[in-house]
């Protein structure tokens, strides 16, 4: 048996960039966070001659392109796994489609599991290009980098999309007072509202494509928020930080009509009134999870979980993906 596992993640600026039609052009840069929420993957050799795929749904298949799931699919064929005996299950701390990077923590616990059942060993920055190609290459997803490669790297990290393709990874540079600071009062709180990144992420990649000047603007103002975060992060001056998270949040907001709900802006509003220093709604939008940086969490938290928000405390994940047991 095999079992590996993906962190889940929060952004931290310049989310948005890392779609290739954004960055193949401009360049993109963002931060991003691992936590300690994740995707587990269980494989193990099975003795009937089936493959048994286990997730919101089961599949029971003789050949790999019966399975109906794409990504399982579509990694077995790029790892080139020929046994059929197999079953492969997967779990997770928080269910997909609430923002935060899921789908890519799912694709690169995968590959990881298929690596270790050949024993090939892989680096991460190698992990998180297999699964960006798996995802927007093999399936075309309209999607970004940014969740495969903060899954397969885990801790604060910088990133940044090159036009020729390639991606730079670096640590964000804080101190440790500044990181604990930031663990202690970055507040995470389930909205209720799950949502396809995909969808909203489409009709970005659509209108970048099509060089609509609106969508271009707001992709260079995130990027410049994104490159600020990190000089006030790095800089130690955290009610800084929180007030670029609420300026993007309102920039993002003016947008699109699909990136918030009139509930979700009444609980933000009223989150600033106690407690909360600034805030954004995780991911593409649309609903997932609203994170604030607190001043007063204990009146944040009191006040959100008042009006039945659900909070989800976490510390930061610094191992990436990696393998749990073999045996």
């Amino acid at each position: 048996m095999i079992i590996t596992r993906s962190p889940l993640r929060i952004s931290l600026g310049g989310g948005g960039t890392d779609l290739p039609s954004y960055y193949l052009n401009y360049g993109g840069f963002l931060i991003a966070a691992a936590i300690d929420k994740y995707v587990y993957i269980t494989l193990h050799q099975t003795f009937v001659e089936e493959l048994i795929i286990k997730y919101s749904s089961l599949e029971k298949v003789k050949d790999i392109d019966a399975i109906q799931h794409p990504i399982i699919r579509e990694s077995l064929k790029y790892v080139e796994i020929k046994a059929p005996h197999l079953e492969i299950s997967s779990m997770a701390d928080i269910p997909a489609g609430t923002g935060l990077g899921s789908s890519g923590s799912f694709t690169t616990a995968l590959l990881k599991n298929l690596h270790m059942f050949k024993k090939n060993l892989i680096h991460p920055k190698e992990l998180a290009e297999q699964a960006c190609y798996i995802e927007l290459e093999r399936l075309a997803e309209p999607i970004g980098k940014q969740d495969q490669y903060i899954a397969a790297y885990g801790g604060l990290t910088c990133f940044e999309f090159l036009p020729d393709g390639s991606v730079n990874a670096f640590p964000l540079k804080i101190d440790k007072e500044t990181l604990y600071s930031l663990e202690d009062n970055l507040l995470l709180f389930f909205t209720g509202y799950s949502r396809s990144a995909s969808s909203l992420l489409k009709e970005q990649d659509d209108k970048t494509k099509d060089k609509d000047p609106a969508i271009i603007e707001y992709l260079h103002f995130i990027k410049k928020l994104g490159w600020e975060s990190k000089k006030a992060l790095e800089s130690g001056n955290l009610i800084k930080f929180s007030k670029l998270m609420d300026e993007h949040w309102q920039y993002k907001k003016s947008c699109s009509q699909k990136m918030s709900n009139k509930k979700i802006n009444q609980w933000y509003e009223i989150a600033l009134k106690n407690g909360a220093l600034g805030g954004k709604l995780i991911g593409a939008g649309g609903g997932g999870f609203l994170m604030f940086y607190a001043q007063d969490k204990v009146q944040l938290r009191r006040t959100m979980c008042g009006l039945g928000l659900q909070e989800v405390r976490f510390r930061f994940d610094f191992e990436g993906t990696k393998l749990i047991t073999q045996s």
